[in-house]
């Protein structure tokens, strides 16, 4: 991996009337030897990282800062060789770098890996270390050939105890002319877009639209009490191929009122699963990290039945996932939602989440952590708030001043 000590520093800003939740947009390009484009990338992104310090774990949130820079060590990829990566530097150490791939149809981000220097003070006050460390993760960043992979919608990628959110992304590999093409892939958090279809013959009717989830509290409990209490709603985005082999995206909602729910509890492993009708098993694994003590969600398993699929039975999962984040005995909220990526063809979203496994008092949640979107949310009244008392006092300030001039002008005689 290549060296990011050579960026610039910049001071962090954490609010700003403009620009309230994330940095600026930034546009970062990598050229071959001839000067020609094959990367183009525009996008703002925030992180959020926890770290050990000595008085335990603790959460911090920066941006990507305007001035970072594209490093020489990124590549245009050569054929049957290597693939091409875009690799950003900023800060005191600090590096995202993106990693790309292509078949015949279509091109991703098959890898993003982050490196941070807890070193740098200015962003890792009080680290107990001072390590350079990476972490890496697959996304669902991806597009078809020749066409920009756009996405406005705040998108999170989750590697480990790094979360980045990502904002207004343009993304756009393999470039056949030095420049973004006009045409687009959406990402599914944007949808549903209109799609281009041949023409006649006639196509059956759509299936009506799936209903929204609704948010219920799921309990797990052992031989020692709960382990797991959960409120949310699930949401499934299963894509396969039918009988006639044409691609089918299938959301499926989770109704609880149609739901068995059940689970295990584990020393480092809490298991919750569901079964309705429509779904004949989905698993949701939380897991531990004992050094940081910290839960998260870990694996999500799901078995179905797709009757118009070519292979009727969908099986799909993964558990290598670090979604979810929370200090043991406290608990994760999140009210925007989680969207988690569990596979190229499966995805969760997860509504109005609200978790907490293994050490769970009384059936109650415990303190609650927030997801870096509803503490953003929170700091734009505040800011409002704030920028409006101030022109409030600013105002009681000159008429005070402008009612002391006037009395000023006459003398008692």
């Amino acid at each position: 991996m290549a060296a990011f000590g050579g960026a610039r520093p910049r001071p962090l800003l954490l609010l700003l009337l403009a620009g309230l939740v994330h940095g600026a947009a930034a546009v970062f390009v990598v050229k071959d030897a001839n000067g020609t484009a094959c990367i183009m990338a525009n996008f703002s992104a925030a992180f959020l990282a926890s770290y050990e310090t000595r008085s335990g774990p603790k959460n911090v949130t920066f941006d990507l800062p305007s001035d970072a820079v594209v490093l020489n060590s990124s590549s245009c990829g050569k054929e049957n060789t290597s693939d091409p990566s875009l690799m950003i530097a900023f800060g005191k150490g600090h590096g995202l770098t993106l990693n790309f791939t292509r078949n015949a149809t279509r091109y991703s981000v098959q890898l993003m890996s982050f490196i941070y220097n807890l070193s740098d003070t200015q962003i890792f006050p009080n680290a107990s270390s001072k390590e350079t460390k990476t972490v890496e993760s697959a996304t669902d960043i991806r597009a078809d050939i020749n066409k920009k992979y756009r996405c406005v919608s705040n998108t999170q990628i989750h590697m480990h105890n790094v979360t980045v959110t990502f904002r207004d992304v343009t993304i756009q590999a393999y470039l056949a002319n030095s420049n973004f093409s006009k045409e687009e892939t959406r990402c599914e958090q944007d949808g549903p877009f209109p799609t281009t279809a041949p023409p006649p013959p006639p196509r059956p009717s759509p299936s009506p639209a799936p209903e929204s989830p609704s948010v219920h509290k799921y309990n797990v409990s052992g031989a020692n009490g709960t382990c797991l209490l959960a409120s949310m709603g699930l949401q499934l985005n299963v894509t396969y191929k039918k009988k006639d082999n044409t691609t089918m995206v299938k959301v499926v909602s989770i109704n609880p009122n149609k739901t068995t729910a059940g689970g295990s509890c584990g020393a480092q492993l809490v298991t919750l699963e569901l079964r309705s009708e429509s779904v004949a098993l989905l698993v949701f694994q939380f897991g531990m990290n004992a050094s940081t003590s910290r839960f998260f969600l870990q694996g999500i398993q799901l078995n179905m039945t797709l009757p118009d699929a070519r292979d009727p039975t969908f099986k799909a999962g993964n558990n290598s996932l670090r979604a979810l984040q929370a200090t043991i005995g406290n608990s994760y909220k999140c009210n925007a939602g989680e969207h988690v990526q569990v596979t190229e063809a499966f995805s969760v979203n997860i509504i109005k989440v609200w978790v907490q496994a293994f050490q769970v008092q009384g059936d109650k949640f415990g303190s609650v952590e927030e997801c870096q979107l509803d503490e953003n949310s929170m700091l734009i009244p505040i800011a409002v708030g704030g920028a409006l008392a101030g022109l409030v006092l600013i105002v009681l300030i000159a008429y005070l001043i402008g009612r002391k001039r006037s009395h000023a002008g006459y003398q008692t005689i």
